[in-house]
C-alpha cells in the first residue's frame, strides 16, 4: 500500500512540475499527468479499475458543477452602455497606477476611464492611444460576484475591417469572437511592453505595414467599445451561444453551456 501511494503522489508531482513549464508538450503531457493520477488514485489505493474511471472523469466533469449551480442562474444586460467613471481604488486593484504609467511610458496617451455594470458585476477600462502606431490599449478590471481578475490588451482596426488584437486574457473567452476578429492571447502575466511588442509582431505577420492600419478618433474609442459589445453579443444571440430573456437580459443557453465546456477543456489541455 505504501509503495503504491508513493507512486501516486511522484506521479502527480512530476505532472504538476511538467504544467509549470512554458512549453505546449511538457503542459499538456503534465495535464494528462494529472489524469492518470486521479486514476491511479482509485485503481490502487482503492483496488478498482471503475473508481480510478470515475476519479479521472471527475477533471472533465467537474465545470459542470459551476456551469449549473452558478452560469445557467446568470443574467445579464443585453445593453451594456459605458459611463465614465473614477478609477477602482488600490484595494480592488493593486498595481493599477503602474499598469498605466507603463503604458504612458511606451507614448500612449490617455483617453478615458469607462465601465459598465449589472448588479454585483462590473467591468471598468482605462482606454489609451498612440496616434503614431494607430493602435489602442487598455487596461481592464472584470468584477464579479466577489471575484477580480485584470488583463491588458492592444488592438488595431485594419481598412478591411479586421480587428487584431492582442491580450492576456486569463482565461478561455466565454462568448464566440466576431468574424472578422483575430486575437493574440499572450500567456502568463507579461508586462505592458512586451505585451505591446507582441502586437507589433503580430500586425507585422498580418498587414503591410501602419498603411493598411484605420486612423482611429481618440474620442471615438468609448463608442467603439461599446459596439463592439454590442456586435459581439448580437453575434453570440445569432450563433445560439446566448439567447434573450426578456427585453433587456441575456442568458447562456443549452447550447451556450457546452461551448463553455468545451472552451475548458481547450483550456485544461491547451489545444488552442
Amino acid at each position: 500500500m505504501m509503495s503504491s501511494f508513493l507512486l501516486v503522489v511522484g506521479v502527480g508531482v512530476l505532472a504538476v512540475g511538467l504544467r509549470s513549464f512554458q512549453s505546449p508538450v511538457l503542459f499538456r503531457l503534465g495535464t494528462f499527468g494529472l489524469v492518470a493520477t486521479s486514476f491511479l488514485a482509485g485503481w490502487m489505493l482503492a483496488d478498482s479499475l471503475a473508481l480510478g474511471v470515475v476519479f479521472a472523469s471527475t477533471w472533465f466533469l467537474l465545470p459542470w458543477l459551476e456551469i449549473l449551480t452558478r452560469v445557467r442562474k446568470l443574467r445579464l444586460p443585453l445593453h451594456r452602455s459605458l459611463e465614465k467613471c473614477p478609477p477602482p481604488p488600490a484595494s480592488h486593484f493593486p498595481g493599477f497606477g503602474e499598469l498605466s504609467d507603463e503604458l504612458e511610458s511606451l507614448d500612449y496617451e490617455y483617453v478615458d476611464d469607462v465601465n459598465w455594470r449589472h448588479e454585483d458585476s462590473r467591468h471598468f477600462y482605462r482606454l489609451f492611444y498612440h496616434a503614431e502606431k494607430r493602435a489602442a490599449g487598455a487596461i481592464c478590471l472584470v468584477e464579479q460576484d466577489g471575484v477580480s481578475f485584470y488583463y491588458a490588451s492592444f488592438s488595431s482596426r485594419s481598412v478591411d475591417g479586421r480587428l487584431f488584437m492582442t491580450w492576456n486574457y486569463p482565461f478561455s473567452y466565454g462568448m464566440h469572437p466576431l468574424p472578422r476578429t483575430v486575437f493574440n492571447r499572450v500567456e502568463g502575466m507579461p508586462g505592458i511592453k512586451e505585451l505591446g511588442d507582441e502586437h507589433e509582431v503580430f500586425l507585422a505577420a498580418r498587414t503591410d505595414g501602419i498603411g493598411d492600419l484605420v486612423e482611429r478618433d481618440m474620442e471615438s474609442l468609448r463608442a467603439e467599445v461599446e459596439r463592439d459589445l454590442k456586435l459581439q453579443i448580437e453575434h453570440n444571440i445569432d450563433k445560439g451561444i446566448l439567447k434573450r430573456d426578456g427585453e433587456e437580459m441575456i442568458r447562456y443557453s443549452l447550447r451556450g453551456m457546452f461551448f463553455l465546456w468545451t472552451q475548458f477543456l481547450r483550456e485544461f489541455v491547451r489545444l488552442s
